[in-house]
């Protein structure tokens, strides 16, 4: 299974994709998509449309799982990312490609075993667990990586009590 994990914003959008083969998870490509953020918004969602829609094309992944906003701080900010998320949303359902969602707690939990980790240790155990070398920069990147791995927990996750009934 191919995930494309998203860590949406309307400056900059990370991406991470995985494989998973036989309960190993393989790195296959991350990066991130950065837009003018001298640009207004209709532009940018416009430019991030165009740019995810050429990734989600050239990786063509199975599934996808994207970040939703967090509302506790600052609400503008949670309200663009809300519009980078909906574009993510478009993408996937243009190409038929089921998408999940999660929120940060939950891909928190999934990655680090702790729901209240830091940034940094969630950076940390992308690291680890994908065995690189280094975090995968820019950090929007590793953050989408955390969200695909989350991913990929949960499914086992489901699988596992689906074989128990």
């Amino acid at each position: 299974m191919r995930i494309l994990g998203v860590d949406p914003g309307t400056i900059v959008l990370g991406y991470g994709l995985i494989e998973s083969c036989q309960n190993e998870m393989i790195l296959v490509d991350f990066g991130a998509i950065k837009c003018d953020a001298r640009s207004d918004m209709s532009g940018r969602l416009f430019f991030l449309h165009t740019e995810f829609s050429s990734v989600v094309r050239r990786f063509a992944p199975d599934v996808m799982a994207v970040e939703t906003p967090f509302f506790g701080e600052n609400a503008k900010s949670a309200l663009a990312i809300g519009k980078a998320q909906a574009i993510v949303l478009l993408v996937a359902a243009q190409n038929r490609i089921p998408i999940y969602e999660y929120a940060p707690r939950q891909i928190k939990q999934h990655v680090a075993d702790y729901g209240a980790s830091s940034k940094e240790q969630i950076q940390e155990m992308v690291k680890i667990l994908l065995e690189l070398d280094e975090i995968p920069q820019p950090s929007d990147a590793a953050d989408a990586l955390a969200v695909a791995i989350c991913h990929l927990r949960e499914s086992c996750l489901r699988d596992l009590i689906q074989e128990s009934r």
